[in-house]
């Protein structure tokens, strides 16, 4: 059955009104109020001065509720539906995380606090990182980075940190990275001033141990993997790996947005990890996409926790601190102690589930993805690339060549047409060294009955563009914004960014570079 999207011809907030239009008449401002205010305008330059230039919606309270509830209908997310997105770990995010993080007692607290004042929000994010270096099996964790490339930056900087201590940072300039490793590994190895060797995966989808062992020398700095990888496989090989590593002097980085597999299973510390990222806001249930919000806490091993940034969070058995006084720290990553808002829904999801529960949310995550694997083989036009009979963890890559050699129909246009079934579509076209991916994670919040809807869907998709191609390639067309033009669309040219560049448009004033 097809799906219907509300769609409503609904213009820019900034488009309606009318002038003198007010939702809410704000209470009088006593006079001498309105003249510290005045006074204090004064201290703003004039050109920056922008009351009397800019444009102000002004609309009734009705406009404004209408106006956010029909984009709401015409949205969608993870309470709407089945999020099958790759490596992207998209869990439906339990409401009780919600509301701890949204509770007034938290929200009014501020950064600049005295510590002794915010000694329970300090316990919380204590408590979290001994949680997580458990899970993890490191020594010490911090939770200041943002999002799991920023994660990932630091892993690196902690790499060249230790390097550096050792005085060999002159020599040690290669990471070595597989061909099948998300794109921000070779970019967070490069700011962090390395250079990228890549090596290639085998026929089972796992790191070449020929291709590693002709790599791996005296200036190899580290090694950065994710396990299992972005194809769902875990790597049979890693102890092997992780000797080759250590022997000629390297560090092991591990990239933890695959994390939710191996739950209470298996640590990355104990396959020999020494710094590990984890992607708080997909393995631990907050809500995310769009940009945001995320988390990216970072584990090391002993031997490295002294270069974690600053300030830590410590406990003397009676109160807890914020430490600055560490004098081998690579320094600040972020403003104060991390996206807290993010940590605190981790904080209630682990809290909520304990070991047990986590242990099942892996086990059921795992379970998910090899039951699509197992009924989407039969499906007409995909075939499963790499370890043919390997069973796979959190996730699984289909490839549409077939499909598209023989009826002219894409990833892409797979993923356009499961629009107009209501379902969000997978990741394509990643990993690289799959040709018209098809990435596909269940995670463990989809029901049976979910997952036989997609897998019927994508069935019927596969059959029909063998039967009528047009219906697939025009795809979507009953949601509320069609088949986009996507060059055009990701152009900088082309692209709205502000409301600044919305005037200029309207104005038809010659663009300039923002």
């Amino acid at each position: 059955m097809l799906f219907k999207q509300a769609k409503w011809d609904e213009k820019l907030i900034l488009e309606q009104g009318a002038r003198g239009r007010r939702g809410h008449v704000m209470p009088p401002v006593e006079e001498g109020i309105k003249r510290a205010v005045g006074e204090a305008a004064k201290l703003v330059p004039e050109n920056m001065r922008r009351i009397d230039r800019i444009r102000l919606p002004e609309l009734s309270e009705a406009q404004v509720v209408r106006h956010f509830t029909r984009l709401s209908e015409m949205n969608y997310g993870v309470d709407s539906g089945f999020y099958p997105l790759g490596s992207c770990t998209m869990k439906y995010n339990p409401k009780i995380c919600d509301q701890l993080a949204a509770s007034p007692d938290l929200g009014n607290l501020n950064q600049y606090q005295e510590e002794s004042t915010v000694q329970g929000i300090l316990e919380i994010l204590y408590k979290l990182e001994r949680w997580l270096a458990e899970i993890t099996g490191t020594y010490e964790v911090c939770l200041h980075p943002a999002a799991g490339a920023h994660g990932e930056l630091l892993g690196t900087l902690l790499m060249r940190a230790w390097h550096e201590s050792n005085k060999e940072h002159l020599k040690r300039t290669e990471v070595i990275i597989p061909d099948s490793a998300h794109g921000t590994n070779p970019a967070s190895a490069t700011m962090a001033g390395f250079n990228v060797v890549v090596v290639p995966s085998d026929d089972d989808g796992c790191v070449s141990l020929g291709a590693l062992k002709a790599v791996v020398s005296e200036h190899t700095a580290g090694l950065m993997l994710t396990n299992p990888n972005t194809l769902g496989i875990f790597e049979k090989n890693i102890d092997e790996i992780s000797r080759l590593i250590h022997e000629v002097g390297g560090l092991l980085y591990y990239d933890g947005a695959n994390l939710n597999p191996l739950l209470c299973k298996a640590r990355p510390g104990d396959m020999g990890f020494d710094i590990v990222h984890v992607n708080i806001h997909k393995t631990f249930g907050t809500p995310h996409g769009g940009g945001g919000p995320g988390s990216g806490p970072v584990g090391v091993s002993k031997y490295l926790a002294k270069f974690l940034p600053i300030p830590r969070v410590t406990f003397d058995g009676i109160r807890y601190h914020l430490s600055y006084d560490e004098p081998q720290s690579i320094g600040k990553v972020k403003g104060f102690y991390g996206n807290i808002a993010v940590l605190l829904r981790a904080y209630a999801y682990i809290l909520s589930l304990g070991v047990e529960g986590l242990q099942e949310a892996a086990e059921v995550s795992v379970l998910n993805a090899n039951y699509l694997l197992k009924r989407l083989r039969k499906a007409k036009g995909l075939t499963l690339p790499y370890g043919d009979n390997t069973p796979r963890k959190h996730e699984c890559v289909f490839s549409a060549k077939s499909l598209k050699n023989e009826t002219g129909v894409s990833a892409l246009n797979i993923a356009k047409r499961l629009l107009d079934y209501g379902m969000h579509a997978p990741t394509i076209y990643f990993p690289l060294i799959v040709e018209e991916a098809l990435m596909i994670e269940p995670t463990e919040t989809v029901e049976r009955e979910e997952l036989d809807h997609f897998i019927e869907t994508m069935n019927a998709i596969c059959e029909e563009a063998y039967t009528n191609p047009e219906n697939v390639l025009k795809a979507p067309t009953s949601t509320a914004v069609s088949r986009l033009d996507e060059v055009k669309a990701s152009h900088p040219r082309t692209m709205t960014l502000s409301w600044r560049m919305r005037m200029k448009q309207e104005t038809r004033e010659p663009r300039k570079r923002e």
